[in-house]
């Protein structure tokens, strides 16, 4: 995947969206821009819709009102094959029917390119996710024996190797330690460096005000607020919507927000 090869800034927008199930409506009226060469973080509290927005840009879930585009074009004309090779997905239950390897695991990534001029890279995009997700040592295990990481690792580099245009990343450092959650939110900036478009649903604010161009925060299916991390990470939203008292201080290398609430211990 060349940057050239992407012609428009826009990777993708929601038009006035809302999706409900029997009565419960779930996303309310939400319009969103998705940009390639950003990181674009789904924040919120639990509950909050965050995973049926990401599910509705996939393409996974379709809207009850309202519509998604995917480069201009309604989500709804793309086909499977087409969407597969646009947008990989990592979901938060990172489960496998089968006792695949990892490697199995890993190299479904590549199936959307069968076919295609574009297979004659699977090797190189295969050991290339295997080294940036650090699970060179887990291939040869099957998934089910693995830890809920290392599945997540070992997904994340299945979503990696696909190589699409835009990646959609549900909760990815849920499972991590310290230093994988660093690691795996790096990936995601990198590959937004590459001029591609990366939209990560992430419940630590932290994180998301560190790595991310643009957080758009969710409260009971609505878009509450969506601009630059210091833009939507204020102190007094953050208590509107979650309910606590928090304290924001800057990071003294980035200049980035960190969210900390305040304790009375």
């Amino acid at each position: 995947m060349t940057v050239t090869s992407i012609q428009t800034t826009v990777a993708q927008a929601l038009h006035s969206v809302s999706y409900q199930t029997g009565s419960h409506k779930i996303i309310k009226d939400v319009s969103l821009q998705v940009n390639y060469g950003e990181v674009l973080a789904l924040v919120g509290p639990n509950g909050a819709g965050k995973s049926t927005l990401l599910g509705l840009l996939a393409g996974d879930l379709h809207p009850t009102a309202g519509s998604v585009s995917l480069e201009g074009r309604d989500l709804a004309d793309w086909d499977a094959k087409e969407l597969a090779r646009m947008r990989a997905v990592l979901l938060q239950a990172n489960q496998v029917a089968f006792s695949f390897t990892a490697r199995d695991v890993i190299d479904m990534g590549r199936a959307p390119w069968i076919g295609t001029a574009e297979s004659a890279e699977d090797d190189e995009a295969i050991t290339q996710a295997i080294a940036l997700t650090d699970v060179g040592h887990l291939t040869g295990r099957t998934f089910p024996t693995l830890s809920g990481g290392e599945k997540a690792r070992v997904s994340l580099a299945r979503v990696i190797a696909q190589r699409t245009r835009i990646v959609m990343l549900d909760e990815p450092t849920a499972a991590l330690d310290l230093r994988h959650q660093e690691e795996v939110l790096t990936i995601a900036r990198n590959i937004a460096a590459q001029g591609r478009a990366v939209i990560v649903v992430l419940h630590d604010l932290s994180l998301s005000a560190a790595y991310a161009d643009q957080v758009a925060m969710l409260h009971q299916g609505q878009l509450a607020a969506v601009g630059q991390p210091a833009e939507v990470l204020t102190a007094q939203r953050v208590q509107d919507i979650y309910g606590i008292q928090v304290r924001i201080i800057h990071d003294p290398d980035t200049g980035r927000p960190i969210v900390l609430p305040r304790r009375s211990l």
